[in-house]
């Protein structure tokens, strides 16, 4: 069972001339947005909202590393 749940996932052919994968997930009932590049999931950036604002996630490896694997599957 994963710590988190995947809301919504966004591929965008556009990103800065690269592809993207965006995906908007909940963990310890907090929301949060991952963009990686498409071609091989290196992190773009990572963002956790909280009180109408975003702010920079730090996520564990672990967590990053399990989101890697279930983008992998969705794409």
């Amino acid at each position: 069972m994963n710590p988190y749940e995947i809301n919504n996932m966004i591929i965008d052919d556009g990103f800065d001339g690269e592809e993207s994968v965006t995906a908007d997930f909940t963990h310890n009932n907090k929301e949060y947005s991952v963009t990686f590049k498409k071609a091989d999931l290196e992190i773009i950036n990572s963002w956790v909202f909280e009180d109408g604002t975003s702010i920079p996630a730090n996520l564990s490896d672990n967590i990053i590393e399990s989101l890697k694997e279930d983008v992998k599957k969705r794409i």
